[in-house]
């Protein structure tokens, strides 16, 4: 267990804070802490026109958080839907699938289970724990827990795409299946993205692409798929085709610091320029 979470609890927000702004990523080492609404994150001081933003607002600055791959404000976001209003289970799942974004799977598969004491048997809570299980390597535990969600009436996407991860690991072929069930549930780009990241969690290089150009197909507007094209390239040998993507992830999102340091590292970082210096300094290599 990490330092990210403290405590669980269950109980009424007892403090109102501000997340960070859309954008400005929280250090990679940064702690925080849950707080007695069941919500996760360390807050600053909110503003007064906090009170004005109900947990619609913050389920939209969330999913945006999501679609730029600012994962650690978009779980702040979620938790702040939350702490508004407990009944929010869209952003009691969206908090757990962030933790499993941020590689935090304990935590994730404790939050899940506790979210699952207030919403018994949700299909979509059931499924994020089971894919945190799956993370943690209980992969007979996130059977029985997938299996569970995809039982319960009213399916979505995700229960698939989790279903699609746990054959993953058990290195069974029918995951292409359910992830072709999960993207036929919701033609949403970021459902094809967050597939090919369950394929880049695996080292499945080739597939993920596959979806990122599904995914680019779709939207080619939006910068992430772009990026996430690019690191599928990277991750294969294909430095020009990733380069370009992510060039042209750049073209549509200038500050994309991720991409300017995927560009970076593929140009060889630091070593690549003592080697160009050298050259031209007439050193040779």
């Amino acid at each position: 267990m990490t330092n990210r979470f403290h405590k669980l609890e269950l109980e009424d927000a007892q403090q109102q804070d501000q997340p960070p702004k859309l954008g400005a990523a929280a250090p990679a080492n940064a702690s925080s802490s849950t707080t007695s609404s069941g919500t996760a994150g360390s807050w600053q001081q909110f503003q007064p026109d906090e009170a004005l933003r109900d947990e619609t607002h913050w389920m939209r600055m969330a999913d945006r958080g999501r679609r730029t791959g600012q994962y650690e404000d978009a779980l702040r976001y979620y938790s702040r839907a939350v702490e508004l209003n407990r009944a929010t289970v869209a952003g009691w799942v969206g908090q757990v699938q962030m933790l499993i974004a941020l590689g935090e799977y304990p935590e994730a598969e404790l939050w899940a289970r506790k979210a699952l004491e207030l919403f018994r048997s949700h299909a979509e809570l059931s499924a994020a724990r089971a894919q945190a299980m799956c993370r943690r390597g209980d992969i007979k535990s996130a059977q029985a827990a997938c299996d569970a969600a995809l039982a319960q009436p009213g399916l979505s996407a995700y229960p698939w795409v989790v279903r699609g991860e746990v054959m993953l690991a058990r290195k069974e072929s029918t995951e292409q299946h359910c992830f072709d069930k999960a993207a036929q549930f919701d033609n949403d780009w970021l459902v094809l993205i967050e597939i090919a990241l369950v394929y880049q969690h695996y080292r499945r290089h080739a597939k993920a692409l596959a979806r990122c150009r599904q995914a680019v197909e779709r939207a080619a507007d939006q910068p992430f798929c772009w990026y996430q094209q690019g690191r599928a390239e990277a991750a294969m040998g294909l430095t020009k085709p990733a380069r370009r993507s992510f060039k042209q992830c750049l073209d549509l999102d200038p500050k994309n610091s991720a991409a300017r340091a995927a560009m970076y590292e593929l140009d060889g970082g630091v070593g690549s320029l003592r080697r160009a210096w050298r050259r031209w300094m007439g050193g040779g290599d």
